[in-house]
């Protein structure tokens, strides 16, 4: 797997080697000593899919601590937009994003680490979407930041009007009315 650092430190994309003859195609999707030796340490515990279609837009979701989560994310079926969107108070980044297509022909895949908000937008007419996280759904720790925030200066690339959301997602508040339960650290961000 070839790892390929982004604009905000700590965010990656993961580019497998892939085998492809007459039959078909084969690649590692996931190697934890691999990801171990070019990545760091993350002991992922849960897996989770979801299927979406032309338009819906997800997040900007997180996990307060001490329910944090790591993903690391892929489209197994068509294309989305993913985005990460850094939410570390003291961080060089704070408020800045990376986004990238991740599509079944592309087969990449996007880690985000603890701090940051994350979401995507489906571009074809339907999506499915895998990630990998290294802490458990806990409910009471589920929050966000508005998807919808022009101050993120994110393209979408989904005309407004064609927008899907849930309405939990429309309730989220601004990254300026937001107040970040995480804090930069220079040092553990240094280990990644």
């Amino acid at each position: 797997m070839e790892v390929i650092k982004t604009a905000i430190d700590g965010l990656l994309v993961i580019k497998p080697r892939v085998f492809e003859d007459a039959r078909g195609y084969f690649f590692e999707s996931f190697s934890q000593r691999d990801f171990e030796a070019q990545v760091g340490k993350v002991d992922f515990v849960q897996d989770n899919e979801s299927m979406s279609s032309y338009g819906v837009m997800r997040g900007l979701h997180f996990q307060r601590p001490p329910y944090t989560q790591s993903k690391l994310v892929r489209c197994v079926k068509g294309a989305v937009l993913d985005v990460a969107v850094d939410i570390r108070k003291g961080s060089p980044t704070y408020g800045q994003h990376v986004a990238i297509e991740l599509s079944e022909e592309n087969r990449l895949q996007f880690f985000i680490p603890q701090g940051f908000a994350h979401g995507f937008s489906v571009l074809t007419e339907t999506a499915v979407f895998q990630y990998k996280c290294d802490n458990f759904y806990a409910p009471q720790a589920d929050d966000g930041i508005s998807i919808l925030d022009q101050s993120l200066g994110i393209d979408w690339r989904i005309p407004l009007e064609r927008a899907i959301l849930s309405e939990k997602d429309t309730r989220h508040p601004l990254l300026k009315d937001f107040d970040s339960p995480f804090k930069y650290n220079v040092e553990s961000q240094n280990k990644l």
